[in-house]
């Protein structure tokens, strides 16, 4: 291993979202809902959700497929594989297990996070730290939900909100001064119930009981939740600026997590941004948990709004209550018109 810390970049990074588009109208024929509902409160529109025969490992293994494509590594050369979901396959094995076995990934140590919506840039920190030592040269970090399956259909307060995908990226090792530039990650346990699915786990096995009264489904206590995700979208992306030696004034792009309009609004303000520097896709694809981050950041670059040494931030807040912020300069060059 390097005596010297190294530095971890994105160089790979793809996505991967059902087909299946289900629009606000179509929910207010299910749920006591409107279409001018949800979109005042959320600015969500649409949402993709998943067939049945679909998990999240599916997703995760697609949008590795188009990551390692991107950054022109096989499989075989992967040294670690981090999966951040709450909605894995199974319990246990890890998810990201099922991943390394489809791509062929045969050398990668692989595990899950569960950071709630945070997991991708808790995802991302760690690998970074596993890159930054020399024990790992390639690492493939990805977010994927399947949250359609996750949701009470009759609750109006929370199955117009979510979305299913996945996105991924793959971390190298880069010189000093480039990827990742500061990292600050966060929870406060004192809220966990504030977002939570209550049963399935050894606090609450499956049981008749806990299926009748929908434990095995979101449930979330939406005012605490938007209070705290207006305050700590802020902070969290005000101290990583600080720990990486930047100011607000050097934020080229914001990728926030895709949770609610007002919240990205709230943070924007608080950070002097343009609109033009903020990504914002929520009204397509809901909130997506952990592969909101990645699967917005794929969009932003295709769209070719980021150029090689631009200064990205991206931050999320999530169950937990957790949140995360993460900056990084860029170091992939604008992608070739008509990419995807």
């Amino acid at each position: 291993m390097p005596t010297e810390l190294r530095s971890a970049a994105i160089v790979g990074i793809g996505s991967c979202l059902p087909e299946r588009v289900v629009s606000n109208a179509e929910l207010e024929q299910i749920v006591d809902t409107s279409d001018e509902w949800i979109r005042s409160r959320t600015g969500i529109c649409e949402r993709r959700i998943v067939d049945s025969t679909k998990a999240a490992s599916d997703l995760a293994v697609q949008a590795s497929l188009a990551a390692l494509a991107m950054a022109g590594l096989p499989a075989a050369a992967v040294d670690l594989i981090i999966v951040a979901t709450i909605t894995p396959d199974n319990i246990f094995p890890a998810t990201a297990s099922r991943v390394q076995e489809r791509l062929g990934a045969r050398k990668a140590a692989a595990f899950d996070i569960s950071a709630g919506c945070t997991g991708f840039v808790y995802a991302l920190g760690v690998a970074s730290q596993f890159i930054a030592t020399g024990l790992y040269n390639n690492a493939l970090v990805i977010g994927s939900e399947v949250l359609s399956k996750f949701v009470n259909w009759q609750d109006r307060k929370t199955c117009v909100l979510f979305g299913d995908g996945a996105g991924a990226v793959v971390l190298k090792a880069v010189p000093a001064g480039e990827g990742l530039l500061g990292l600050h990650l966060g929870s406060d346990g004192s809220g966990a119930d504030y977002l939570a699915i209550p049963a399935g786990g050894s606090r609450l096995p499956a049981s008749n009981s806990t299926v009748q009264r929908q434990l095995h489904t979101v449930h979330m206590n939406g005012p605490e939740v938007f209070k705290f995700a207006v305050r700590i979208m802020g902070e969290a992306s005000l101290k990583v600026l600080k720990k990486a030696g930047l100011n607000k004034e050097d934020i080229d792009f914001l990728v926030p997590h895709q949770a609610n309009s007002r919240i990205i609004d709230a943070a924007t303000k608080r950070l002097g941004l343009e609109p033009e520097k903020v990504y914002i896709n929520l009204e397509r694809y809901g909130n997506m948990s952990a592969a909101s981050i990645p699967v917005a950041l794929e969009e932003v670059y295709l769209a070719g709004k980021l150029k090689v040494g631009d200064i990205v931030l991206l931050v999320a807040f999530g169950a937990g209550l957790t949140w995360g912020a993460a900056v990084l300069k860029w170091v992939l060059d604008v992608p070739e018109e008509g990419a995807s």
